[in-house]
C-alpha cells in the first residue's frame, strides 16, 4: 500500500503558497481602488488554511524522501488539485464564471497552455490579469523543476537519458536537487526581469511589461488584451521571439551560461536541431508570404518569426490571423506545435529531444533491415541511447497519437464542428494555446464551447502537460499494488 501522507504533506504545502500569491493581485486591485480585491482576500483564506491544514495533518508522515510511486502521484495531484484553487478568484468575483470555466482557465494556466475562455480582457480587473500571469509563471516554474528532479527519476518518456552516468548535464552540473531548484529559480527569475525590462523599453506600461514577461517566460501566452501580442506588433516582437526561444531551450543549458560556460549551450544537439527548424520553418512560410501571397518583406519576415516561435514553443501568442496565410502556413504551424520545444525547458509538446530519438531509432531500423546480422549502436549527444530510453520515447508518441485521437473523438461528440475538435485536441495535448474553428470566437476564446468539452479540454491539458505516461500510469492496478 502507498504512503499518502507525504504526498498529502507536499500538496498542502503548494495550495497554501498558492493562497499567498494571491495577496499579489489582491494588492494591485486594492491599490486600484478596484472592489474585486475581496474575491482575492476570501480565495485566499480559504486556499491559505485548507493547504495548511492538509499539511499539518500529514506531516506526521512525512520521511526522508519520496518514493517513485509517491513522486508519480505528487506530479499528477498537485496539476489536477492547484487549477481548483487557482480558479476561486474567477468564481468569487470578477468575471464571475462558473467552475467549468474557472477551472479551464486555472488549468490552463498552470499547465502554461494558454488557451482561454474570458472575453473582454482590456476591461477586466488588472487584479484578474495578473492572477492569471502568475499562474502561468509559477506553472512554468513548477514543470521545469519536474522536468529536471522527477522525470529522469520516473523514467518517463526517455527522461532518464539524462540520468546516465557520465552524461554532460544535471548530475555533472548540480548534483543536489535542491541547488538545481535554486539554481533555476535564479536564472527564471533573471531572465523574467530582463524580459520586464525589454517590453517596458519598448512601449509597454509597466504593469503590461510584467504580465507579459511572465507568460513569455512560462511560455504560457496569456495576455492582458484581446488583441494577444498584436496591440504591440513592432520591435517587441522582436524581444518577445528572443525570450520565447530562451525560455524553451534547456534551462540546465541556461544555468551552464549564466555560469560562465556559454558554448555548452551551443553544443546541445538539442538546441542546434530546435533553432535549426525554426529557421526551416519561417523560411518557408516567409517564401510562400512573399512569393506566392506577395505580402511586404520585412512585416512578413517579423510577423513570422514571431508566430512560428510562438508556435514551436507553445507560448501562443497571436499577432496576426494566422489563417489569411493560407493551408500551407497553417500546416506547418500546426506541425511546429505538435515538436514543441526541447526538454527541460517551459516549452510544450512531445519535445525536440524525443523526435531525435526517434529519427535515430528510425535510421538504426532502416540499418537492420539491409544489413540484419549489423550491431547498430544508437548515439545522441555521444552517448549511446539505452534500449530502455528508446522503448520509454516510443510509448510518449504512441500515448501522445493515441490521447490526440481519443480527445478529438470525444470532443467532436460535444457537438464541436470537426475543425473545432481537431484543433482543440491539438490545442490540448499539446498545450500550444489556440484553437481555431466557428465555435472559437473573434478573440480567440472558447467560452462558446459546451461545458462537456472544456471538462475534456482540461483533462488534456493535465495529460500533455505531464507527458502523458506520468498520468496513465495511475490507472493501472499494478502501480497501487506495488
Amino acid at each position: 500500500m502507498i504512503e499518502l501522507r507525504p504526498v498529502g504533506y507536499v500538496i498542502g504545502l503548494l495550495v497554501a503558497v498558492l493562497g499567498v500569491t494571491m495577496l499579489a493581485p489582491m494588492a494591485m486591485d486594492l491599490w486600484r481602488n478596484d472592489d474585486n480585491w475581496m474575491a482575492f482576500v476570501e480565495a485566499a483564506i480559504l486556499t491559505s488554511l485548507t493547504g495548511g491544514l492538509l499539511a499539518l495533518a500529514c506531516s506526521n508522515g512525512v520521511d526522508s524522501g519520496l518514493t517513485v510511486q509517491q513522486a508519480f502521484l505528487l506530479t499528477s495531484g498537485a496539476w489536477a488539485v492547484l487549477p481548483f484553487f487557482g480558479a476561486l478568484p474567477f468564481m468569487f468575483g470578477a468575471p464571475d464564471v462558473g467552475m467549468a470555466d474557472a477551472y479551464f482557465e486555472a488549468m490552463s494556466g498552470l499547465t502554461t497552455t494558454g488557451a482561454t475562455v474570458f472575453e473582454g480582457l482590456d476591461a477586466m480587473p488588472a487584479g484578474v490579469l495578473l492572477w492569471r500571469g502568475i499562474l502561468q509563471w509559477l506553472g512554468g516554474l513548477g514543470i521545469v523543476i519536474v522536468a529536471m528532479v522527477f522525470l529522469p527519476v520516473m523514467r518517463v518518456g526517455g527522461m532518464q537519458f539524462f540520468k546516465s552516468e557520465g552524461f554532460d548535464t544535471l548530475g555533472k552540473v548540480l548534483p543536489r536537487s535542491k541547488d538545481i531548484s535554486a539554481a533555476l529559480i535564479r536564472v527564471y527569475v533573471g531572465l523574467t526581469l530582463l524580459c520586464s525590462l525589454s517590453y517596458f523599453a519598448l512601449g509597454m506600461t509597466t504593469f503590461e511589461a510584467v504580465v507579459h514577461a511572465m507568460t513569455t517566460l512560462s511560455t504560457g501566452g496569456f495576455s492582458t488584451s484581446d488583441q494577444s501580442f498584436g496591440k504591440f506588433s513592432g520591435a517587441a516582437e522582436y524581444a518577445a521571439a528572443l525570450f520565447m526561444v530562451l525560455a524553451s531551450v534547456p534551462f540546465v543549458r541556461l544555468i551552464q551560461l549564466m555560469g560562465g560556460a556559454p558554448l555548452q549551450l551551443f553544443r546541445d544537439v538539442q538546441v542546434r536541431a530546435y533553432l535549426r527548424w525554426i529557421g526551416y520553418a519561417v523560411l518557408a512560410i516567409v517564401a510562400h508570404r512573399v512569393l506566392v501571397l506577395g505580402d511586404p518583406t520585412e512585416e512578413t519576415v517579423r510577423e513570422t518569426l514571431f508566430n512560428v516561435i510562438s508556435f514551436f514553443s507553445g507560448t501562443g501568442y497571436g499577432s496576426t490571423d494566422v489563417t489569411l496565410w493560407g493551408p500551407f502556413a497553417f500546416v506547418v504551424l500546426i506541425a511546429v506545435g505538435a515538436i514543441g520545444g526541447c526538454t527541460s525547458s517551459t516549452g510544450c509538446s512531445i519535445k525536440v529531444f524525443r523526435y531525435l530519438v526517434l529519427f535515430e531509432a528510425i535510421r538504426g531500423q532502416i540499418s537492420r533491415l539491409y544489413s540484419p546480422h549489423r550491431v547498430v549502436l544508437l548515439r545522441l549527444q555521444g552517448r549511446f541511447l539505452e534500449g530502455d530510453v528508446v522503448d520509454s520515447v516510443i510509448a510518449m508518441f504512441t500515448f501522445f497519437i493515441l490521447g490526440f485521437g481519443l480527445l478529438t473523438i470525444a470532443l467532436s461528440m460535444t457537438d464541436l464542428t470537426t475543425e473545432t475538435a481537431i484543433t482543440a485536441a491539438w490545442t490540448s495535448i499539446f498545450n500550444v494555446g489556440p484553437a481555431f474553428g466557428p465555435e472559437v470566437g473573434p478573440t480567440g476564446a472558447m467560452h462558446a464551447f459546451p461545458d462537456s468539452a472544456k471538462w475534456l479540454m482540461s483533462g488534456g491539458m493535465l495529460v500533455g502537460r505531464l507527458e502523458v505516461v506520468a498520468v496513465l500510469v495511475l490507472f493501472m492496478g499494478r502501480f497501487w499494488r506495488g
